[in-house]
């Protein structure tokens, strides 16, 4: 089977409201939507995101440009097509748009092998479970007060959660404690609690509030100061009792593999645009298990599912609702799990009613 085409959506998705991280602020995310088409009329999906859509046409044109690459290849050959389009990328560089566009595109080949071999990825890939944990995170953000924070956190229950993040990033960690203190309260002590930072903290005060978080039980501390701060990460797991998790803004194996070999983080959070795609992150989560140190998704959640199916050492998947309005299929949680599709591919695929009110 050949590859006949590449094409793209753009697509910019609004948030139900502007929310705020210590970093960030945040309005919509815009997509770049991919499509391969083969010799055989199936055609295998795949996407990229930007923050508010920002510079996503720039994103678009770097997708594109990878077209001369991969139309009129086996379908076959993933991992060929990989390694030509990292080694093509030298000279602009192995992180941000350039890994990005190579993340979406190895998906959708990734998909459209799954949907010509009629499998789930997960099978394809080698299954070692049918559903995985699951923690809310599309709230209980830094910009909610105390009352928001409490009533969404009761919701996120409602809807079947058994584990939900809170984000950290207040001026003093006495401001942080009360809010984790207040939504501990609020879901009791079956339920479990992460809590994220955004890289904001020094590391002198990172020490100082997970002391603090220590108390209330919550099961790791995500990104306490800045991605690049290796000895910042590595010094403040030594500190500390709780968990240490990081690497969502690391990029490809070789981003891993610092932050293993400077025992950085517990947790490893591969994300799967900034790894750059699924074959690298299966690497990435062999990676690892080496280090026998556990992973954790990062958005991409409807993507991730077939490395969390596969991959021993995955313990959950982060549930972010941002992108579902793309897809035909929904989410299933049970028991706080996530479902692992039994669908061939991803399992997911382009909703083009519903896309086409986005536009971008």
């Amino acid at each position: 089977m050949k590859i006949t085409k590449l094409q793209t959506q753009l697509v910019n998705l609004p948030l139900d409201k502007p929310i705020k991280t210590a970093i960030h602020n945040m309005q919509s995310v815009g997509c770049v939507l991919v499509s391969i088409h083969s010799n055989e009329g199936l055609v295998g999906e795949g996407y990229c995101f930007a923050l508010n859509a920002v510079r996503l046409k720039a994103f678009d044109d770097i997708v594109k440009s990878l077209a001369p690459m991969i139309e009129g290849q086996d379908t076959d050959f993933i991992e060929g097509i990989w390694e030509n389009i990292y080694q093509s990328l030298n000279a602009m560089g192995r992180s941000g748009m350039t890994i990005g566009a190579l993340a979406a595109v190895d998906t959708a080949l990734w998909d459209l092998q799954g949907k010509a071999l009629n499998k789930p990825l997960h099978r394809l890939f080698g299954a070692c479970r049918d559903s995985i944990k699951t923690y809310a995170s599309s709230g209980l953000w830094l910009s909610q007060n105390i009352d928001e924070l409490c009533a969404e956190a009761d919701d996120f229950i409602k809807q079947g959660f058994q584990s939900m993040k809170i984000r950290l990033g207040k001026p003093t960690w006495q401001e942080d404690i009360e809010r984790v203190k207040a939504v501990r309260e609020t879901i009791g002590d079956n339920i479990e609690l992460l809590s994220d930072a955004n890289q904001s903290l020094s590391t002198k005060h990172a020490i100082r509030l997970g002391r603090e978080l220590e108390a209330y039980n919550v099961g790791w501390f995500e990104e306490p100061v800045d991605s690049e701060n290796l000895a910042g990460h590595a010094e403040i797991r030594k500190k500390l009792d709780i968990n240490i998790a990081s690497g969502e803004t690391e990029y490809t194996r070789f981003g891993m593999k610092a932050m293993l070999d400077n025992k950085a983080c517990d947790i490893l959070m591969p994300d799967l645009q900034r790894m750059g795609g699924l074959t690298e992150m299966r690497k990435v989560a062999s990676l690892a298990a080496s280090y026998h140190v556990p992973i954790s998704s990062h958005i991409f959640t409807e993507q991730s599912l077939c490395i969390a199916g596969s991959a021993p050492n995955c313990i959950s998947v982060e549930h972010m609702s941002w992108f579902e309005a793309l897809f035909n299929e929904k989410m299933e949680i049970e028991n706080g799990d996530l479902l692992i599709p039994e669908r061939v591919g991803t399992g997911f695929t382009f909703n083009q009613d519903a896309i086409s009110k986005y536009i971008f």
